[in-house]
């Protein structure tokens, strides 16, 4: 059987490499009628007014047909909440009756657009419309009199020239994607029938090299580190207990998620960070990776703590982690250390890795303190058997919650000069323009005081829709306590999976009561909108919400998982489980070669959205080839 699962994984090998084929032929040259729709719209620009179409853009052309009448033409985006609107452009009236005159500009077609015109010298409203543009599409707003016995205003969109399908390339990928697991689950499904193995065995003549991944190599182990990732190296006695894949798996596909959504995602808006208030794909992996290390950090320390290491070599172990993932986030990851002899003075101090080192310390120190022996049977305290998992965290929970008060008591009662207490907007012109820089209230405020404005990240996605002015840092310190709390839930679960092993239904009964619980609270404190609760789902303020509507999903993923590849074995987390086991060297290696070949290269059209995909996802399967080479020689980067 092993033999066969050879030739279904050199299968599945030839199976992704005709994926990533598939998906060159998206770029030019290899769709001439989908090439052919795209060009024109940039080519048949109007030369005359000099505008020239970027991604995501459309051409407007509005005629001003209003006798006497100088227009003033303002936007603003559907998904800009409470924003003012901006100017857009003038059109004067073209002096000549019966002639309109005409203006052209370039509007945004990520989202719908808000249109506004307003008689420039009255400032009356003439009228106002709502349309949602496409990509390259080409567009005509007719402003005219009507006359119907009633003398009135009427603002027609005629398309001049049809959009691209700008989603198309997303939907040929995913149709891809899919094809691929049906494949390959139906490959497996043969060679699970004995006589098509022997048939592929005589055919192939194949023999055992190795054994497939859903085989219990015993290296790396459950025991192997506190983050999961590697082996602690002589320091505690060797062991090499079960690993819970679906751990691994989850990790993964939290990691490769990022890598995609940080190269760029296909230059497409739900690939990137949501401006404000709001969840897209981006936001999703971050709290994830969060989440799943908060198990890892249980389920290793335990089993490190029951082979007999002291706690003060553990604390020692936790310390030195920590300050290596600060130190990698600032100084390697970091793209300022190479920019000037000078370019240290405006660092920016927070960062992804900075924080997961600060969260990882405070639980991992946190769970040392209060470590007790995990319980081999407590079914005869029915109390215990029910909630030793919270019980037995009493302390930590204590703390956790103390945790949370602060964040609350700081981002709703702390002062801000010049803002409303307790303000959770975006500033700048969002709530009409009255707090431009506001940006994230107090743990905005905090940053800039304790940090100073050139040490914080100076390009929020805030800027993008908002037009803030101020630097941000969605890493920065208030949010760090809701990622402790994040990373905490991720410790919830580890317990869950630890103290109720080998027996399932009680697992899935907890998973599936946290998941309802966290998802109320989220109800509760969003009321199921986007900007109208007490507090938003914000993955720059990092928000409670935030916190327990991913935790909630995350639950919800375990749910998933842990039966399917743990218990039933019926996926064994390909390809997900090989970058799941070495995190660190993938996430710190697709931020320094970001820039260089293979991972990137010349596209022969940069305002292309297919172009882009077709790049981002070539660079995020190399890493997955990388990390399952490296898998296979069983190298895993430590620190």
């Amino acid at each position: 059987m092993d033999g066969a699962r050879g030739a279904g994984r050199a299968l599945a090998a030839l199976l992704l490499a005709a994926s990533v084929l598939s998906a060159a032929l998206l770029a030019p040259g290899g769709s001439p009628e989908h090439g052919a729709e795209a060009a024109p719209p940039r080519a048949d620009l109007d030369k005359k007014r000099h505008v020239e179409l970027k991604m995501d853009q459309a051409l407007l052309l509005i005629h001003n047909e209003l006798h006497g009448t100088n227009l003033t033409v303002y936007w603003n985006s559907e998904r800009c909440y409470h924003c003012s609107f901006q100017v857009l452009v003038n059109v004067s009236w073209s002096g000549k009756p019966g002639k309109p005159s005409i203006a052209a500009v370039a509007v945004s077609t990520q989202h719908g657009s808000i249109l506004q015109l307003n008689d420039t010298v009255e400032e009356k409203e003439v009228c106002r419309l709502e349309y949602k543009f496409g990509e390259f599409g080409n567009y005509s707003l007719l402003v005219k009199h009507v006359h119907n016995g009633v003398n009135e205003i009427a603002c027609d969109v005629v398309v001049n020239k049809n959009p691209i399908d700008s989603n198309l390339p997303v939907c040929v990928a995913f149709l891809i994607g899919v094809a691929i697991i049906i494949a390959v689950s139906f490959l497996r499904f043969l060679l699970s029938l004995d006589d098509f193995h022997n048939w592929i065995s005589k055919a192939i003549n194949s023999r055992e090299t190795d054994r497939l991944i859903n085989s219990e190599l015993g290296s790396p182990s459950r025991a192997d580190s506190l983050g999961g990732d590697t082996q602690p190296g002589g320091w505690c006695p060797p062991a090499s207990p079960p690993r819970l894949r679906c751990v691994d798996t989850f990790r993964g596909i939290a990691l490769i998620l990022m890598v995609f959504v940080n190269y760029g995602g296909g230059k497409y808006w739900y690939f990137k960070h949501s401006s404000w208030n709001g969840l897209t794909v981006a936001d999703l992996v971050f709290p994830w990776f969060v989440f799943i290390m908060g198990s890892s950090i249980f389920l290793s320390m335990t089993s490190i703590l029951q082979r007999g290491c002291s706690k003060l070599k553990l604390m020692g172990k936790i310390g030195w982690r920590s300050f290596l993932l600060i130190c990698i986030g600032m100084f390697i990851v970091n793209p300022n250390y190479c920019l000037g002899p000078l370019s240290w003075d405006k660092v920016r101090i927070p960062g992804v890795l900075q924080r997961l080192g600060v969260t990882y310390f405070v639980v991992a120190v946190l769970e040392l303190i209060f470590a007790k022996p995990v319980p081999e049977s407590c079914a005869s305290e029915r109390s215990c058997f029910s909630l030793r998992d919270i019980i037995f965290s009493w302390p930590q929970w204590l703390f956790i919650l103390m945790l949370e008060s602060i964040w609350l008591g700081l981002t709703f009662f702390l002062p801000v000069p010049g803002c409303p207490t307790g303000y959770l907007g975006p500033g700048g012109i969002g709530d009409l323009g009255k707090y431009p820089n506001c940006t994230g209230g107090a743990a905005g405020y905090i940053d800039r005081l304790l940090l100073g404005d050139d040490h914080i990240y100076q390009h929020p996605s805030s800027a993008v829709l908002y037009h803030t002015e101020v630097a941000y840092d969605p890493e920065g310190i208030l949010g760090t306590i809701n990622s402790i709390v994040m990373a905490f839930l991720g410790v919830q679960a580890g317990k869950i999976l630890l103290y109720y092993k080998d027996q399932t239904k009680d697992i899935l009964i907890r998973f599936t009561a946290w998941c309802c619980f966290l998802g109320l609270i989220s109800i509760a404190l969003t009321k199921i909108s986007e900007n109208e609760g007490f507090i938003p789902i914000n993955k720059n303020l990092w928000s409670i919400s935030y916190v327990t509507t991913l935790s909630s999903f995350a639950f919800f993923i375990l749910l998933i998982l842990y039966p399917i590849v743990d218990v039933k074995g019926l996926w064994t987390g390909t390809p997900f489980f090989y970058p799941g086991m070495n995190s660190i060297l993938v996430y710190v290696g697709h931020e320094v070669f970001e820039n260089y070949f293979p991972f990137q290269w010349k596209l022969g059209d940069n305002q292309s959205h297919k172009e882009h995909l077709t790049q981002n996802i070539v660079a995020s399967a190399l890493w997955v080839l990388i990390a399952y080479i490296l898998y296979k020689k069983k190298v895993f980067w430590k620190i």
